[in-house]
């Protein structure tokens, strides 16, 4: 193909479509973005999240059967409704969803009956708008969202035979039709994780069209001469008369609390708005939220992968709070079934988010990270504990005792305004306790305590993976208890556990390994073997989890020439994998196999952070090359678009935090490691109305090393950045060069904050 030279200037205003401000950002957004996943392989385990930031209730177009975690893949081709979803991740499945579904012609109402062939070619997907061509109804589906409701138009053909199948699913639900008033009310009781005392999730439905028709259904029968049935599976379908193109909207709200709550929340979200101005509410929200950052000069692929994952970020953990009649916050409460004051969230675990989630909200939208933390009070004054799974209450999964960080790090980075003393209490619970299951306070706490480590031999699972996150939240817990000037007496036992992780160096492997009671290390020792003494990774992943004293580990590695040359092994090694503690390879590990970046495993959380220690040795150049690497190869705003579980926001955070050039290798620190930014500006409009501007106008793929840079017009060496210092406002000017700076920030007094160095 011959190009025209006039098409010369049209072609390069395309390839940098966004050297100006993005005005629009959320029309930038994927929500597709992760979808092409299944439980073998993880391209990023998503599903399309119609709601608003951090809003109560989500909604999805489902492919998946009822149950199924997966409740939206790209590659499906029939939808079985339109779900109410409260899912943090297809692995902890769901709570309180229920689902609509237009049918036509023959009166259809389960699942697998009412299902409709449908195409992308005919599905739009927005943060804040979703709309569907359902082939074998012939109607067009569309919903835009609030917070705790939602609108829904349904465009028909001509048919007398148009209908609306409301399904309350199984385990346990009710349903009535209320024809005189176009409505239809229930409730919900299926979850996933439990159990869940008195839980409920009621739901208010009202039409514009007055029925033609209403029956109830239970499993998979019509009950005759019913208006309302409690049952195992409950659910009504509703018919009119249409005319071809004729809309009929419908307006649903649900809450946790009550019926009469559920009536409220969708008085005070929809009002006496129209479909479109609902949507509008919601575009202006998502812009608003979104363009807290703004980036120029990327390519329109870099720009649309970095706001779908900035959008990915804002909604987990998730509002369970409501407003009541008197304009009071209340809260259903997982941990006892009761109606009380304040806040709470839910969809979020510790294990991933404390690692960066958390502290991009520090930075960028402390206020409602605020509304978390008192929500983590209610957490510890109702349960007992702080969870750290939450979907919600507590759930057992994963290990850690990674509240501490969440924590300390909101509290150490400037928040206040919350019941921070009885936090303390619930950190110290945490860290001295085992809890009610395995994966809540800590198991395996009185080998710690007494030994420096969890052992081995003593049947405790993953107890090398244990070790070294306690020894990080034990540091995050002395930070806390400086930052609140609690008396040496009873911190300084956190800061000495807060070097336990080198009880578990092997000198002879120089990596992390699993040690017996009696102090000898486990025997034979595979450093390629997933599990075991390891989470979800192997030695190769979890050595690096030292985030409070990375010099120190540096130092037990011989020093920094070693420890780079260990660093660069990562990316050098070949994939290889030892799956026998697991039976089969699990998707994390073919999803490190197929990458092709050896045993770097960035589609799981616990080496996430590695690329980022080389600026702890002299050599930031590597953080440089190997995040834009990371960046160019694992992330795009496609389907298939992440390389791994995207969990919670935190591998989308991983991607926002290094596309501005920094990272936050260790949360309850305030200080930030530097790589090199993304995008040739970037703009963060801070809470408190300060600005950050990142200007790198020579900027490019071949580009990417820091030459210089500039804090403030300021000559800056240092391979870190002050949170403080970002919160009163500053301008960092880097200067990009396509040569590595071997120069810069090489000397000891450069590196970041590590423990054994202050």
């Amino acid at each position: 193909m011959k190009l025209h030279t006039l098409a010369i200037p049209a072609l390069l205003v395309a390839l940098n479509a966004y050297a100006t401000p993005v005005k629009d950002p959320v029309e930038l957004v994927n929500p597709l973005m992760g979808t092409a996943s299944k439980p073998e392989l993880s391209n990023g385990n998503t599903y399309p999240t119609i709601a608003l930031p951090w809003g109560m209730n989500f909604w999805t177009p489902q492919t998946g059967k009822m149950g199924n975690g997966w409740a939206y893949t790209y590659d499906a081709d029939k939808i079985r409704g339109f779900k109410q979803t409260h899912q943090p991740s297809p692995w902890m499945n769901d709570y309180g969803q229920f689902a609509i579904m237009p049918v036509t012609g023959k009166l259809r109402f389960n699942q697998d009956d009412r299902a409709s062939w449908f195409s992308h070619k005919a599905e739009t997907a927005k943060p804040y708008y979703y709309s569907v061509y359902l082939a074998d109804a012939d109607v067009t589906t569309e919903i835009t969202p609030t917070e705790r409701a939602a609108q829904f138009r349904f465009t028909y053909p001509k048919t007398d035979e148009a209908y609306v199948v409301v399904d309350a699913y199984d385990k346990g639900s009710y349903i009535k039709v209320l024809p005189e008033q176009r409505k239809i009310v229930g409730y919900s009781t299926r979850y996933a994780r439990g159990p869940l005392p008195n839980f409920k999730n009621y739901f208010v439905i009202y039409f514009d069209k007055p029925f033609t028709s209403s029956r109830i259904w239970s499993g998979n029968k019509l009950v005759e001469g019913v208006t309302e049935l409690a049952s195992e599976h409950s659910g009504a379908v509703v018919g009119f008369k249409t005319e071809k193109g004729e809309k009929v909207g419908m307006r649903v709200a649900s809450s946790f609390i009550s019926e009469e709550q559920a009536e409220l929340n969708l008085k005070r979200e929809l009002a006496d708005d129209s479909f479109d101005a609902t949507a509008q509410k919601g575009k202006d929200i998502w812009n608003k939220t979104l363009g807290r950052i703004s980036v120029e000069g990327g390519s329109v692929d870099q720009t649309r992968t970095f706001y779908s994952s900035l959008y990915r970020m804002l909604f987990f953990p998730n509002k369970l709070y409501e407003v009541d009649a008197n304009n009071q916050i209340v809260h259903w409460s997982p941990y006892n079934g009761k109606i009380l004051p304040g806040y709470m969230f839910a969809g979020t675990g510790f294990w991933d988010t404390f690692r960066a989630l958390y502290p991009f909200l520090n930075l960028m939208y402390p206020s409602i990270n605020k509304e978390m933390q008192a929500g983590l009070v209610n957490d510890y004054k109702e349960g007992g504990w702080l969870p750290e799974w939450s979907s919600p209450g507590l759930a057992n999964v994963m290990v850690g005792n990674n509240s501490a960080s969440v924590v300390a790090e909101a509290y150490v980075k400037g928040l206040r305004g919350y019941d921070i003393e009885t936090l303390w209490q619930a950190l110290k619970h945490g860290a001295d306790n085992e809890g009610p299951m395995d994966a809540v306070g800590r198991k395996g706490v009185k080998y710690y305590n007494e030994l420096g480590y969890v052992p081995y031999d003593v049947k405790i699972n993953e107890n090398a993976a244990r070790t070294l996150e306690y020894s990080y939240d034990d540091f995050a817990i002395w930070q806390l208890g400086k930052a609140l000037g609690k008396p040496e007496s009873e911190i300084t036992i956190y800061k000495q556990r807060a070097m336990n992780y080198k009880k578990l160096f092997d000198p002879e492997s120089g990596l992390m390994r699993g040690k017996n009671k009696d102090g000898s290390f486990q025997s034979p020792f595979n450093p390629f073997k997933w599990g075991d003494a390891f989470t979800e990774g192997n030695s190769w992943h979890y050595t690096w989890s030292v985030f409070q004293d990375v010099d120190g580990l540096v130092q037990l590695m011989g020093g920094r020439d070693k420890f780079v040359a260990k660093l660069d092994q990562v990316f050098s090694l070949p994939p290889t994998f030892d799956d026998s503690y697991y039976g089969e390879v699990i998707h994390e590990i073919r999803e490190m196999q197929i990458a092709n970046m050896g045993q770097y495993a960035h589609g799981n959380q616990p080496i996430q952070h590695m690329i980022y220690l080389y600026g702890y040795a002299g050599a930031p150049w590597k953080t440089q090359y190997w995040a834009r690497e990371t960046m160019n190869r694992l992330y795009k705003a496609t389907p298939d678009g992440y390389c791994g579980d995207e969990d919670n926001g935190q591998t989308s955070a991983w991607y926002v935090f290094s596309a501005l050039g920094f990272y936050p290798v260790t949360p309850a620190v305030p200080q930030y490691v530097l790589g090199a930014p993304l995008f040739p500006k970037a703009t963060l409009h801070l809470e408190n109305g300060k600005t950050v501007t990142i200007n790198a106008p020579a900027n490019s793929d071949a580009q990417r090393y820091v030459r210089t840079l500039k804090v403030n017009g300021k000559p800056y060496a240092h391979n870190w950045l002050d949170h403080a210092a970002l919160m009163r406002g500053a301008t960092l000017d880097f200067d990009m060069t396509a040569q590595p700076n071997t120069q810069r920030g090489t000397t000891p007094a450069d590196a970041p904050y590590s423990l054994s160095t202050q």
